[in-house]
């Protein structure tokens, strides 16, 4: 396997990161994870904007998206895909124990493997824990990343495969990887950003493509909810037929179905859609 790093491809094997990069010590960094197909990357553009808006809101050097466009592109050349999942991760580079940043360069490593195409339903559990919708990194597609891990380790261990979360004030916000969406008296909602939510972009498109309204939603919801739905790079819609052990339809209902064609045509005719 080819990887991009130090500014060009390398052998995965022979590659190495500091021990003292910032975003191994202290989870100082951002990513982006991108749907590939037989060589090409949804949405990139989208997704590259957004890499510079999370590096920025952590207080990143800029990166060099003209760099990261050739790393992945090189990536795709040099590991032929029928289907995967690109990750570009840039940290904070090599810096002092703690969390104050070094003068070093910052790291840039573009990667790519193969995935699974995602089935069309799935299950997704509550869990306890919460997101801050005011926090510093809310909003940010950082690399720390610990807490999903370990709510998705608790969907797991319920035969599920995603973990929905509340905000502080009770709200339904999103889940470990996912953004969701959910159909009250026949119409598509999902929460705001100022949920506390990541700014996915699969939701983006999906509001734009299928009328999504946002709206401010109780957690609650997700007990009446007539429908239910997660969008991400990987899943682009997938249908929640089963929430906390209440079975909704085994397939996905009218309003996803339709969602899920929409979506499906609209990236079909542009896979960089701006």
């Amino acid at each position: 396997m080819k990887i991009w790093f130090d500014g060009g491809l390398r052998d995965a094997e022979g590659a190495r990161v500091s021990v003292f990069d910032h975003g191994l010590t202290v989870g100082d960094g951002v990513f982006e994870t991108l749907k590939a197909e037989q060589g090409r990357t949804f949405a990139l553009t989208r997704h590259l904007e957004r890499l510079a808006t999370s590096a920025r809101g952590l207080g990143l050097p800029e990166p060099d998206l003209d760099e990261v466009r050739r790393g992945c592109a090189a990536v795709l050349e040099a590991n032929p895909t029928a289907f995967g999942r690109l990750r570009i991760t840039y940290t904070g580079g090599e810096s002092p124990l703690g969390s104050d940043r070094g003068d070093a360069a910052t790291t840039l490593v573009i990667a790519l493997g193969e995935a699974a195409r995602r089935p069309d339903t799935t299950a997704a559990v509550t869990v306890p824990w919460t997101r801050n919708e005011r926090g510093a990194l809310t909003g940010l597609k950082a690399t720390s990343y610990g807490e999903n891990v370990v709510a998705l380790a608790r969907a797991r261990e319920q035969g599920a495969s995603e973990a929905l979360f509340g905000n502080t004030v009770g709200a339904l916000c999103e889940g470990s990887g996912s953004n969701v969406f959910v159909v009250i008296d026949g119409e598509l909602h999902t929460p705001p950003l100022a949920s506390g939510c990541l700014a996915g972009i699969t939701r983006a498109l999906t509001v734009s493509w299928a009328g999504a309204k946002e709206t401010d939603l109780p957690l609650d919801v997700l007990e009446r909810a007539e429908e239910i739905f997660l969008t991400s790079s990987l899943r682009d819609i997938q249908a929640v037929t089963r929430i906390d052990g209440r079975q909704l339809a085994a397939e996905p209902g009218p309003v996803t179905a339709e969602a899920m064609r929409i979506f499906a045509e609209q990236a079909a005719a542009d896979f960089d859609p701006r």
